[in-house]
């Protein structure tokens, strides 16, 4: 860009009453305070009646930093020195000089937001005009080459088409956090690679995310690193599992996520987006591809993506990010090593005793009816149900109590070959005589979400090894 002359610049837009009220004062620079410019980002005829640089492809405008228009630029020795953001008489009179300036105009009058800034322009011009502080690998297409099918062909994508990651919906991504895209948020397995917020973010874009979505998928990821998560583990396994995102906090209604009616299937973007995202991130980053490292037997849909928000408006019960620790309004992340979904169906309990009974009978069949203590579990129950318990006045830690109670069986019931089924527990000396639990004490875990008009309740069991040995739901704060 060519050096911008000693004087007076002002940056204006036709499109802006503002300017359009001060032309007379613009004209009254021009003549009394020495050499004077226009910068016009959307007419070069406008101003009428002074000097004109015709700024539409906003190259000044993105140098100067500008963020309102009009704004007044005192420049000397090729440096700036004074501005004056939108009309404000006292600052105009004195970087002009002219005491009188704008006699007939109030004090204050503010501008317009300048076209540089506009979401549209703001990741071209800094990818055209300025230093766009990424550092990703740029890959060149060749001419004939469709975007989607080189992302396909470049091993990218999860087996759906993806949004091609392109420079500038990479930037306009980044605009979603305050923290460096150079930043390292933690290496991923299975190739322990370095795994930047930028790097993050370009497989948001692919994701479909849009940029309020990054920092939960930055803290999705930070999460699947937690060591006791097994991120690993859970790649290598041929069990069916993946990692599940459960959100909690503002975050939720500020991003439009999902916690009601089909909040376990698809259409909500940012539930969608944000658990593929991270599964890009394993992908792409990590090297955790399917025939790879990936060596899950039978998978589950859910490896696509497995996210969604905890109905805490709708529930009574304390949030699962309470019950994990956090403050009250504090946007978490939760991740548990997930299987599919498993529904349960009761439509005629009305008293909770019954009811616990019949989620009883469903979580008995977590992993196989025999195995205890191997995978955990979240009980997602649904409103009628809630209903149920909230009208008998039961809390969260009712319903646990009660299912761990009901969740406890005699060893020899669970023997291999007990029942005809060679599945089982080994014969361990004095084994038979004891009372075993279905789950550790802390491997049965209970939110509340999705929609009315359904006496419907689900069970998500988690991976077989699950707990102490294994991998444990983990949860982390949503951070900018």
């Amino acid at each position: 860009m060519e050096t911008l002359p000693d004087g007076l610049i002002a940056v204006v837009k036709r499109d802006c009453p503002t300017c359009i009220v001060v032309v007379p004062e613009l004209r009254e620079i021009a003549a009394q305070a020495g050499p004077f410019t226009a910068l016009s980002q959307d007419d070069p005829s406008f101003p009428e009646g002074v000097a004109v640089i015709d700024d539409r492809e906003l190259e000044r405008s993105y140098h100067l930093k500008i963020e309102i228009v009009p704004t007044l630029i005192r420049m000397r020795g090729g440096r700036e020195v004074g501005r004056a953001v939108g009309w404000n008489k006292a600052e105009w009179r004195g970087l002009s000089g002219i005491k009188t300036l704008g006699e007939n105009l109030p004090e204050n009058r503010p501008g317009c937001g300048a076209i540089n800034i506009e979401p549209e322009h703001e990741a071209r011009l800094a990818i055209r005009f300025g230093d766009t502080g990424l550092h990703s690998r740029r890959i060149t297409l060749g001419p004939l080459e469709d975007d989607i099918e080189a992302c396909y062909d470049r091993g990218w994508s999860d087996g759906l088409p993806i949004v091609p990651p392109t420079e500038e919906r990479v930037l306009r991504m980044l605009s979603g956090t305050t923290r460096d895209p150079r930043e390292i948020i933690g290496v991923i397995p299975p190739n322990l690679a370095e795994c930047s917020v930028e790097k993050a973010a370009v497989n948001a874009v692919m994701a479909g995310c849009k940029p309020e979505y990054l920092p939960v998928v930055l803290a999705a990821v930070e999460a699947a690193l937690i060591d006791k998560f097994c991120m690993h583990g859970l790649l290598c396994t041929t069990y069916f599992s993946g990692p599940m995102v459960i959100v909690n906090g503002p975050v939720r209604g500020a991003i439009g996520m999902n916690s009601g009616g089909n909040v376990l299937g698809q259409g909500n973007r940012a539930n969608a987006a944000i658990g593929r995202a991270l599964q890009l991130v394993i992908r792409n980053v990590g090297g955790g591809k399917p025939g790879g490292i990936d060596k899950s037997a039978l998978g589950n849909p859910g490896k696509y993506t497995y996210c969604f928000a905890e109905d805490e408006e709708g529930s009574d019960w304390e949030p699962l990010s309470v019950e994990r620790g956090f403050a009250p309004g504090v946007s978490t992340v939760t991740l548990f090593a997930a299987d599919g979904m498993q529904g349960i169906v009761d439509q005629q309990s009305r008293e909770p005793h019954s009811l616990a009974r019949s989620f009883a009978g469903a979580l008995r069949v977590v992993s196989h009816p025999k195995l205890v203590m191997a995978a955990d579990a979240f009980l997602v129950v649904g409103p009628e149900h809630g209903r149920v318990l909230r009208e008998a006045g039961w809390t969260k830690a009712d319903l646990k109590e009660e299912l761990h109670a009901l969740l406890r069986f005699p060893a020899r019931e669970l023997l291999r070959g007990a029942g005809g089924m060679a599945e089982g527990l080994p014969p361990i000396p004095g084994l038979e005589d004891k009372v075993l639990p279905k789950f550790r004490p802390d491997g049965l875990n209970i939110v509340r979400a999705g929609g009315g008009a359904g006496m419907f309740s689900a069970i998500i069991a988690g991976w077989g090894a699950s707990g102490e040995m294994g991998s444990q739901p983990v949860t982390k704060e949503v951070n900018g």
